[in-house]
């Protein structure tokens, strides 16, 4: 909530605290086993951390279609090492209605062909590059398991965040209450003016705007948590405990090629390398191999008719044969259309490694900012924290002045509900700095190519 600069002058002349807040992002997942939906179907469960990691990555959309990726790669790999496997293929057929004349070639009742590729400069290049997209497919699944790591990690923790927030509004709303009630009595004394009562029923109102605030802000966050692991809406009561500290890294720090940034690479160099192959192919010869057995027939025929001899029921050829590229305008195009593919990988890796880069410094310098923020956020909490303790002491044991002329009065009982409602408002700011503070350092991990880092602390705990 924003306040005028006048109104909120007004606020601290009168010791009032102004409550403001900010909207948050929230950010955007295999059913647990029978004993925690068990569990979870009657209410709420503690979940690790990394239960909820382990879920998210195995009922990601991005992860399935990943592996999906993986398995299409894999059967590329095969399908351009299997050109030189021999293949064999069967055919039969028997005549219907009785034959006449040559046909150009023996009637057969079956034919058996074998087919094979001996050597060929091309398919080497074309299985290079299968190879490559594998490797491609790999890190692409690599990278979607650790951006789903990350989305889990930041829902979980703003989730604990936001529910020890609202756990200290919840006293900060009783607080509110009982100073309404103390303003009411004071009202009615003829103590303080009714504008004094107002300003108490304004921070009430602004505390409880604050506390729906934030419960819409948890059935948001919980909502994602359900999207991603699967579970039923509303199942998921953090573990505090299972959160480890995030390692600080900084920008500086040596930063590993990160899997997107690596599958881009490997994808352009795979393409590459079959836009080699589509253009060899079109002047460097292939070798191949062939076999052949033919059972003839002269069933419903009268091809004996045409040769010196009758013709033999078993027939068997082999050969090798050289394939010699003279024109071919389809492989030529064919050979265009993989070279602009190779360009645009190329271009692609490129934009992705600058991309990155940029990310790393942006991030870099926000870390820094968040830093000092929430050193700052810190500072405030503990100053709240320690005046609240002097108005506590000095409710009772008095202020030590007491009753000369030019004494400060003794506080109120007000006094003690404002400066426990300051306490913890700076409470939540602290909590807010250090959940910001939290995702950048997460981010920059991934930025910098250390989620794993990351993954390995939170299955340690």
């Amino acid at each position: 909530m924003t306040t005028s600069p006048r109104s909120h002058s007004n606020s601290e002349r009168k010791g009032y605290v102004r409550i403001r807040f900010k909207a948050r992002a929230t950010w955007p997942s295999l059913l647990l086993g029978g004993a925690l939906l068990a569990t979870a179907s009657v209410g709420s469960a503690q979940v690790s951390l990394k239960t909820v990691v382990d879920l998210a990555q195995r009922n990601s959309v991005a992860v399935r279609l990943a592996q999906a990726d993986v398995a299409k790669a894999n059967a590329q790999v095969s399908e351009s090492k299997d050109v030189i496997i021999p293949s064999v293929q069967f055919s039969t057929g028997l005549p219907v209605f009785p034959g006449t004349g040559f046909t150009g070639q023996p009637p057969s009742i079956f034919t058996t062909t074998v087919q094979s590729l001996i050597f060929g400069i091309p398919q080497k290049h074309f299985i290079d590059s299968a190879r490559l997209g594998l490797q491609a497919a790999t890190s692409r699944l690599i990278d979607a398991r650790e951006q789903v790591a990350l989305e889990a990690s930041n829902a979980y923790i703003e989730l604990d965040t936001v529910n020890r927030e609202l756990e200290a509004a919840s006293r900060q709303e009783k607080f509110a209450t009982r100073l309404v009630e103390i303003e009411q009595q004071r009202a009615e004394a003829g103590v303080d003016p009714l504008s004094e009562l107002l300003q108490a029923r304004l921070t009430a109102a602004e505390i409880k705007l604050k506390v729906q605030h934030l419960e819409s802000r948890q059935r948001a966050v919980e909502k994602q948590l359900a999207s991603l692991t699967g579970l039923p809406f509303g199942s998921i009561k953090p573990d505090s405990a299972s959160i480890p500290e995030i390692p600080q890294f900084h920008g500086d720090f040596p930063p590993h090629t990160v899997e997107g940034v690596r599958s881009a690479q490997l994808l352009a160099h795979s393409r590459q390398l079959a836009a080699k192959a589509e253009r060899e192919i079109n002047y460097l010869p292939q070798l191949s191999f062939g076999a052949e057995y033919l059972r003839s027939t002269t069933i419903l025929n009268d091809v004996n008719s045409f040769f010196a001899k009758p013709l033999p029921p078993n027939n068997f050829s082999t050969g090798i044969s050289i394939d010699v590229p003279l024109i071919d305008m389809g492989r030529r195009a064919k050979a265009r259309e993989a070279a602009a593919d190779a360009l645009r990988a190329t271009v692609e890796a490129e934009q992705a490694e600058r991309q990155s880069d940029i990310q790393i410094a942006e991030l870099s310098s926000s870390i820094r900012e968040l830093d000092t923020l929430a050193e700052i956020a810190s500072l405030k909490q503990q100053i709240a924290s320690s005046q609240l303790q002097t108005v506590l002491t000095q409710l009772e044991l008095g202020n030590g002045a007491g009753a000369s002329p030019g004494a400060p009065p003794q506080l109120s009982p007000k006094a003690e509900q404002l400066a426990r409602i300051d306490e913890i408002q700076k409470l939540d700011e602290s909590l807010d700095a250090g959940l910001d503070l939290s995702k950048a350092r997460l981010g920059l991990l991934r930025a910098l190519g250390h989620m794993q880092d990351w993954l390995q602390l939170v299955h340690a705990k």
